[in-house]
């Protein structure tokens, strides 16, 4: 494997955050595009009202500058890559229009969930023809059981995939560092997946949203000077979902993304045990607020979910090599 395949995406996409980062803070806290906190949210978190958002923005253009450039550079620019671009961005914009509604017309919902569901599953509809007209694999493959064939059926698969984890990391992003750190191990592991299969394309921009994810999380750590907003957080999901779904290792993003499923569950389950019951499982979904309820800091929940999502990545490498 070429050296160069792995530094220059990373150094670039992380070289560009940094130095972008500043400027972008400085200019979002002139204009006031603070974080609106959630009236159902953590009173503790009030405090971070006012700090800067939609800092998704600044590694997103850095990381798809930087896979458009390096591919380009290395020559590894496919049509798959670019599709995953696509879906990058688009899951992006969607989350930056949720961002902009928030911030900038100060309504703390944002997008409704409809208007979301509707640019989601026109993504995905997009990634499915896409990746149909290319060739790929219709089929799900699982470990030790063996391959399904899905044929246009796959479609509804990645409708679920793309929606399913854009959401998941979404939830995920609500404490400093917390997505960032995550994210960026779920990154290196399919950069290494990449590899093993000489995907180099898929490698390119898994490594360019880790370093991006590198940089942005410098300023996203504890106290965060500034949040990835919905713009980060629901890209990085849908991106995720794209990069199994071109290696054909779907079933590797609920070990690898265990954090994010486990997250979404606690908030299907507290909603379903209110509903049922009247009664609450947890004292706050998504379930890092459970932890904090309980005393856990911020960096302590941090650590323990990224260590969990780290060892995860180790299981599935071990699976596959």
């Amino acid at each position: 494997m070429n050296l160069l395949r792995v530094i220059v995406p990373v150094l670039v996409s992380f070289l560009i955050t940094i130095l972008s980062m500043p400027f972008v803070i400085r200019y979002f806290s002139r204009k006031q595009l603070g974080q609106v906190t959630r009236e159902e949210g953590p009173k503790w978190h009030e405090s971070k009202s006012g700090t800067p958002t939609m800092g998704g923005v600044s590694f997103l253009i850095a990381a798809s500058a930087t896979i458009l450039f390096a591919s380009y550079l290395l020559n590894v620019l496919t049509t798959g890559l670019i599709l995953l671009v696509f879906i990058l961005v688009l899951y992006g914009l969607i989350g930056f229009l949720d961002d902009y509604i928030k911030v900038i017309m100060k309504r703390n919902l944002g997008l409704t969930s409809l208007q979301k569901l509707i640019g989601q599953i026109i993504g995905a509809i997009v990634f499915f023809i896409g990746i149909y007209l290319l060739g790929y694999p219709t089929a799900l493959t699982l470990p030790f059981i063996g391959t399904f064939e899905l044929g246009v059926f796959y479609s509804l698969f990645i409708l679920f995939w793309l929606v399913g984890f854009s959401n998941a990391t979404n939830l995920t992003d609500g404490i400093d560092g917390l997505m960032a750190s995550t994210g960026m191990i779920a990154y290196a592991a399919y950069a290494i997946i990449a590899a093993i299969q000489s995907q180099w394309d898929v490698m390119v921009f898994t490594l360019a949203v880790f370093g991006g994810l590198l940089g942005f999380f410098l300023f996203n750590k504890k106290p965060a000077k500034i949040f990835m907003g919905d713009v980060g957080s629901l890209a990085l999901g849908a991106g995720l979902a794209g990069v199994s779904i071109l290696l054909n290792q779907e079933w590797t993003l609920l070990l690898i993304g265990l954090v994010f499923v486990c997250e979404t569950a606690s908030v299907m389950l507290q909603v379903g045990s209110f509903k049922l019951r009247g009664k609450r499982i947890f004292k706050m979904s998504p379930i890092h607020h459970h932890f904090e309820m309980d005393g856990w800091s911020e960096w302590k929940i941090v650590g323990i979910f990224s260590t969990i999502g780290f060892l995860m990545a180790l299981v599935v490498l071990l699976i596959l090599v």
